[in-house]
């Protein structure tokens, strides 16, 4: 499911018009990415949680050359899946 998809079966689903179903859409993931920014952590009960993890700097290796090169330090969001999201996925 795409972020189209997602305001298009909420319109359905609520009987909202698209442009406000997408207005709902783009205010939760804006304030979702308010919140990361600002160094929070988003917890979705049965669905998951998102916090942003900070990676060290290290030396890499480039694949195709073999060369050292180094890797700088950086920020990235990480998702971990909820437990009844988890048990309703595995079946």
């Amino acid at each position: 499911m795409n972020k189209s998809e997602l305001i298009e079966t909420l319109a359905a689903k609520k009987t909202l018009s698209f442009k406000k179903a997408e207005e709902v859409v783009n205010t939760v993931f804006n304030s979702m990415t308010e919140a990361l920014l600002s160094g929070d952590r988003i917890e979705i009960r049965g669905f998951g949680s998102f916090v942003v993890k900070e990676y060290e700097a290290y030396t890499g290796r480039n694949p195709k050359t073999g060369e050292s090169i180094s890797v700088k330090a950086k920020k990235l969001p990480f998702f971990k899946v909820g437990k009844e999201l988890k048990e309703k996925v595995s079946g």
